[in-house]
Order: C-alpha cells, then structure tokens, then sequence
C-alpha cells in the first residue's frame, strides 16, 4: 500500500500587508477627488463649516390650496384677513412682560473690530445692537396690533439698559443674568414681579392681565380676548404636538385678578423647583420647559392626550385653572409652516422667530414699514421659514 503524499503546507498571509494592498485604491481615488476639486477651485468644506445665509432666502409657501390656511402668490396675500385690532375686538388692557439682558462680546476698548457685525437692510448691528434691535422690533409689533398695551421689560440692574420707545419700561430685578442660568432666572423675576404685583393690585383700579414672552416674538393680532372667551381660568400655556417638550415656555398669559396672580405665583415656584431638583443639566435651554412639562403631567395627565388635537381646552394643575393654547396659532414658528402645522393658519395671533431666525424678525419688520400690509409680511415669514440664517 502506497504511502500517502504529505499535504503542501498553506502559509498565512500577513495581515497588514494585505490591508495595504486592498486600502491603496480607495486612498489613490479620494486623493484624485480631491486633487480634482482643488484643479477646479472647488471649496470641499466638512458640513459643520457651511455658512448660514446672510440675506433673505425664499422658497414655496407651505400650506397652498388649504382653506384654512394663508395663501400667497409670490410675497401677496390672496387672503383678506380683518385683524381683532382692526376691530377694537377685546378692550382688556395687557401688559407684555419679557425678560431681556446684554452680554458683551469683547471687553470695551480693546481696539478689535469686531466679527460679530451682521448687516440687515440698510443697518448693521454689532452682537449688542442686535439684540436690542430684536428687542425694539418685538415692541414694535405690540405697538401696531395692540397699541393701546404696554411693555415691560425685567432685567439685569447691573445691565445699564436703556429704552426709549413707546409705552415700555424697564423694571430691574437683582438676579443671576448669566448665559447658562437665564432660563432659571426668568422663573425666578416672573415670580418676583407677579409678587409685586399682588402687593400693588388693591390700589389699581380694574383688571390689568399679563403675557408673559420671549422677546423673539412678532405679536399680529389682538389678545385679548383670550381673557374675555375664557373668564375663568388663571392663566394660559401654549402647547404642540411634541413628546419631549410638549409646552413652549415662550407665552404665557395671566389673568390680572388677585387670583390669577397668586395661583400663576403657585405654578411658577413649582415649576422652579422642578427645574432646580430635576433638570439643572438643562439649565441654559430647555430646563424651564422641562420642568413645566413635569408639574403639569404629574397633576393633569390627562392634558398629554390632548396635545394632538390643536384645539384649546381647560385643566385643574394644583388648584390653578389653566387653559391650553395651541402653538399653531398663540405661538407659531415658522419652520413648522411646513412641518406639523403644515402651513400658517389664517387666525395666527403670534409668530415666534426661534433659534436662527432672528434676522428674519428684522426682515420681516422691515418688509411691513415698507408696505404695511401684514398679510403680505406673513406670505414673506411663511415663504422663508424652512431657513436657518446667520442669527
């Protein structure tokens, strides 16, 4: 019997030698997009580095052929909207109560030019100069569809604001202003003020209500009647379709009755102290929405089923009477024209320019002295909603 032949030995190949072999390719060929893109005078930037606009910016208009929603061709509005003010709708006279501060980009005298200048229309605006151009513009709104309110604005004593515009002034409140504990401050001066408020209300005569705001806001319509249609409920919260912050802390509007005031009092420290025990992780963004969310889900569960429906409806939180605004029209923002509000509805009261949309504030304000037509200026907002800008 034969003896078997030895079977040939099969070597290893080495590994790095053959990742060599199989990477040489693909870096040859990105070296060659690159090269040619260079050739070419291509710029390849990572997408973090893309520029934001710096100028208007114009797409569809979301919403078209919905009735109840606002129609435009090109910057016209097909719609002919009668505003509430137009009407002398409500005669409850509001105070529009917002908390504002300025920080300062570069110590002053340093002799730098400063990077930070942004140029809307005709104007440019250093950091500083725009925030208070947002804050001006903000009271200007209020000025043409509530003329007959007023603002007052709660800041930072060390701060020096200084404002000359209408019927606003400004009520200093001691605090901790800073970047990273605003949103706590806020809670806090609310809290303060209303409590001044409660001291001053026997010798005022009649009802003066209050909404409570951020600054970004554009206010087109009437809003009082919010506290005519609703006589019973102590204040008012806005809410969306959304699971994580389902309540936008943005708009908050309080009946001016001794009641009203004492049981928002109520609602706001435990909304501070939910914040403070809870959500500190969160406290430069989002904390103070947060633990608004919290109070009212452990009292009103119920509520969260609800935020779907984009209708107003009342609820019991602790024994404070709260009524339930939709964003969709209290506090519409607008890259949500074509996200779930799908469009701006024809009865939107207040428009929110979140986030990097503050140059669409002052463009939108400026279109409007241009024409004063407000239905033409919401065809702008809601055609240039879906853009992030450079502020």
């Amino acid at each position: 019997m034969a003896t078997p032949s030895p079977r040939p030995r099969i070597r290893a190949v080495p590994l790095r030698p053959l990742l060599l072999l199989l990477l040489v390719p693909l870096i040859y060929s990105v070296s060659r997009v690159h090269l040619r893109a260079t050739e070419k005078g291509v710029c390849l930037p990572p997408p973090a580095a893309l520029k934001r606009p710096d100028r208007l910016v114009l797409g569809p208009a979301a919403g078209q052929g919905r009735p109840d929603r606002l129609q435009c061709q090109g910057l016209k509005s097909l719609n002919k909207i009668v505003l509430s003010s137009d009407r002398n709708y409500s005669g409850e006279h509001i105070s529009f109560v917002t908390v504002f501060t300025t920080y300062r980009s570069d110590p002053p005298g340093d002799g730098k030019v400063s990077s930070d200048v942004v140029t809307v229309g005709s104007r440019s605006y250093s950091k500083t100069e725009r925030s208070m151009a947002i804050l001006k513009t903000f009271i200007s709104f209020i000025q043409v569809s509530m003329p007959g309110s007023n603002v007052i604005i709660l800041t930072d004593p060390n701060s020096h604001l200084s404002i000359d515009q209408g019927s606003a002034t400004l009520v200093p409140i001691e605090g901790n202003y800073s970047r990273g504990n605003l949103m706590l401050q806020r809670i806090k001066s609310y809290i303060a003020f209303l409590e001044q408020k409660l001291v001053e209300i026997d010798r005022v005569e009649g009802s003066n209500h209050f909404v409570l705001t951020d600054s970004d806001i554009a206010v087109v319509d009437d809003l009082g009647h919010i506290f005519k249609k609703y006589p019973h409920c102590h204040l008012a919260l806005t809410f969306r379709n959304n699971k994580g912050q389902p309540l936008n802390s943005g708009f908050v509007a309080i009946r001016g009755t001794r009641d009203g005031i004492s049981k928002s009092v109520e609602f706001f420290k435990q909304v501070l102290e939910a914040y403070s025990l809870k959500y500190m992780k969160a406290s430069r963004m989002l904390g103070d929405q947060l633990a608004l969310a919290w109070v009212v889900k452990s009292h009103l569960p119920s509520a969260f089923g609800k935020f779907s429906k984009h209708e107003a409806f009342t609820g019991e939180v602790n024994g404070a009477s709260i009524l339930f605004l939709p964003c969709a029209l209290y506090n519409w923002t607008p890259p949500e024209g074509a996200g779930q509000f799908h469009g701006m509805p024809l009865d939107v009261k207040v428009v929110h320019f979140k986030g990097s949309r503050k140059r669409l504030m002052l463009e939108a304000w400026n279109f409007y002295n241009s024409t004063s037509v407000l239905p033409d200026m919401l065809c702008l907002i809601l055609r240039s909603g879906r853009t992030k800008y450079d502020f």
